[in-house]
Order: C-alpha cells, then structure tokens, then sequence
C-alpha cells in the first residue's frame, strides 16, 4: 500500500481533469504502489497529483471529473520491442513448422525473414501505413500507449527510409508516442549473400548517414547472432551509430551466446533483448552499465524454445526486466500485452507485479524514457489505462479479454469511457 499524505502532495492551483474514486497501482519504482480509494488529477498533458479521496479538496464546475466507479488505473503499456511495420504474412510457415517442416525448409521455399522482405520491399508507403496503422489502432484497444518500431524489413536504404518515413507518419496520425529505431542490421539480404562485411560497410558508410539525415529514427538496433552478424560487426556498426548520435540497443543471445551483450552494455546501450542464452558475465556487464534486459516471450512462444532467460541471474543483480510483444510476422504475431504478460509469468517465472513493471516503468526505462513514461507519478506523462479488474493481477491471470475501459494519452481520452 502506498500513502500520499495530502502535506507532502498539494492539490495544484490549475488542474483540468480529476478522476475519482479509482484504485491505482502506480508501478513507480518497479513495484505496484496501490493508493486506494483515490483520485488522479491532469494539469494539461501532465499528472499534477495523486491523492486519497479525503485528501482532495472541491474542484470547480469548470473542471472535467470523471468518476472511475472503484476501477483500476494504470500506466499505459510500453511496448518497447515491436518490429509493427511490414507487408505479407507468414501464416503458411505457421502451417509447414507444425507440419515438421525446419527453418532451413522453409527459408528454401522462399519463406522466413526474405519473404518478408521481398513483400515490403514491394509495398509503397502509402500500403505499409494502412497495415501499421490498422496495428497501431488495436494496440490503442489494447491499453499500449507507447510503441517502439523497428525497420529492418528492407535491408536497403530505400525501403529501411520508407518504414521509417510510415514510423513518422504513425507518430503524426496515432495518439500512441513512437519511438522509431532503425535495424539495418537485421539480417543479410540476398544480395549480399556470403558478403557480410561488405553490408556492414553499406551500413555504416551508406545508410547510417542516410538516417541521421532524415531525423526520424532516433535509436539503431542490430542482431548479433550466428544467423545474423558477428559482434565484431556489431561493434562497427554501433561505434558509427553512437559517432552519430544514436542510442543503441541489440537483439542478443536468442539461439546462442554470442558475447552480444557484454559488448552492448559497454558500449551503452539501453536495452539487450531476447536473453536466453545470456551468460553470468553477460549479465554482469548488464547491471555494471545499467542495461535493461527485455524479455521477449511471444517469440519464446512461438518457435518453442526450451532455454529461459536467466530470470534468477536478473533479480540478483537487480537489472530491471522489461517485457515487450516483439510483434512481427515470422515469430512473435503476438498484437496485445496481456497474453504476453501471462508468457511471462508462467514461461519465464515472472511474478504478477514483476510482469507489470516490465511492460510500464522497466518498458519505458528500455526505451530512455522513464523521466515521462512507465509510471503514475506527478510531473510524468497523463499516459493511463482505467481497466475493469478486480486487481492489478487479472492483467497477468485473465486471456482472451482485455477489460480496457478507458485508454487516456498525455491528458486525451483516446479510446472508450467508464
């Protein structure tokens, strides 16, 4: 139980919304900080002051009041790890993986991350915003108020500035924030076959300069993987990402120990993500650099994996774990939080409120946002969700619903009504 004695949180003179008679779990620090019987005011975008009932004095007939009836209120899900922008589906593999059919199989068949590729390589701008904003819209549904979204899907400059330039667009048309981070380094594409050092040039003399320029991505991603690239390869393509301003976060140790993430954490980056096959040292590097590990169980899910994250390795050495869809077409078509949430718990052994504070407070720390994000506290972001529950829990317990009653987003009721 959280207390918010009235003496060390005046009412603000200018407020323009109170919602009352709510019970909130603030999430701040990474716990649930329950206040119940309580009252949330907004201040323009901005939480202005949260209270118990008791402590809230009259508001004037001018000021909007929404009564909650006694539901929940929460901070809108972070979802910082989505791959949201892309043509074509995959749902035939989905079919030929339960028929026995390997990776290899299918990347034969002209399926796997290529057939992706090929088709949003094809698809004009104006296409790929109506499938990501169809996306992005049932997110809203879904309480996630803060999306990140990777390119990666074009491997070429062309098509990796148009998924960013529908990213844009997305922030300018959505009422979610988005945080664009450009993958180049995704995969190697055909073009490129058995030429990897020659696409990291590309990369790093071609396309990062290319992406600066055009001002929409503001953090670079890589896989480092033995799929993928190696972390020498990584290491250029961050040293250039970081020279020009970038933050930098990695896809690390999802099939094998790369050694990824001990590069990562030391070169800064706010997040490694994926995990399961992190090391000790890994980890150590983690919490000596304030890396946030984000665990991904859709994908987990999806391909059947045996190996968990080092969940255990993470609450020792307190490195805050976020917890993200990762939706994409090919391993995590995963299009809401709280069956995630439910993966995270019983897959990786998350509990209910470390589950929570991944997709809100320890979300918003993976992406540099936790001075607005992730958490009810005065000063942040109005980003909230009013959730008919009868504890913070059922988002972990409940499937197949989502109890959302209302979606508010930086002082705006974006989706529904109590």
């Amino acid at each position: 139980m959280t207390t918010l004695p009235d003496s060390c949180n005046p009412f603000p003179e200018n407020v323009d919304q109170v919602f009352t008679h709510c019970r909130m779990a603030t999430m701040a620090k990474g716990n649930y900080g329950i206040v119940e019987n309580a009252a949330l005011a907004v201040s323009g975008k901005k939480i202005s002051w949260i209270g118990p009932m008791d402590a809230l004095p009259e508001t004037p007939g001018t000021k909007k009041v929404t009564d909650c009836r006694n539901q929940w209120i929460l901070p809108g899900f972070v979802d910082c790890h989505t791959h949201l922008i892309w043509a074509g589906s995959r749902a035939n593999e989905f079919e030929m993986r339960l028929a026995g059919a390997s990776y290899a199989d299918i990347a034969k068949a002209g399926g796997g991350i290529f057939s992706t590729v090929t088709a949003t390589r094809a698809a004009d701008e104006g296409t790929l915003f109506d499938l990501a904003s169809r996306r992005m819209a049932h997110f809203l549904t879904q309480g996630i108020t803060t999306v990140e979204i990777k390119s990666g899907y074009g491997l070429d400059l062309d098509t990796e500035l148009k998924m960013l330039a529908v990213a844009d667009r997305l922030q300018q048309t959505c009422p979610q924030n988005v945080q664009a981070t450009f993958l180049g380094a995704h995969a190697l594409p055909p073009e490129f076959s058995d030429r990897a050092d020659d696409y990291i040039q590309e990369i790093i003399k071609v396309m990062l300069p290319a992406v600066k320029d055009q001002g929409i991505a503001t953090a670079v991603d890589a896989f480092c993987e033995t799929i993928a690239f190696s972390r020498e390869q990584t290491r250029q393509v961050f040293e250039k990402a970081i020279d020009l301003g970038f933050d930098v976060k990695l896809h690390a140790e999802q099939l094998s120990d790369s050694s990824g993430t001990a590069l990562a954490a030391e070169m800064g980056a706010l997040s490694c993500d994926h995990l399961e096959y992190l090391s000790t040292n890994g980890a150590e590097k983690m919490a000596e650099h304030g890396t946030v590990a984000v665990l991904l169980p859709g994908a987990f899910y999806y391909l059947k994996e045996t190996k968990v994250p080092p969940v255990d390795v993470f609450r020792r050495l307190r490195i805050p774990m976020a917890v993200a869809t990762d939706l994409n077409p090919g391993s995590s078509p995963v299009h809401s939080m709280i069956p995630v949430l439910n993966m995270a718990c019983l897959l990786f052994g998350l509990t209910c409120e470390q589950a929570l504070a991944g997709a809100t407070i320890h979300g918003a720390n993976a992406l540099g946002l936790a001075d607005r994000k992730g958490s009810l506290e005065p000063g942040k972001d109005a980003d909230f969700v009013i959730w008919d529950v009868a504890s913070p829990a059922d988002l972990c317990y409940l499937t197949g619903i989502t109890p959302v009653k209302m979606v508010v987003i930086e002082g705006r009721t974006e989706h529904g009504s109590v």
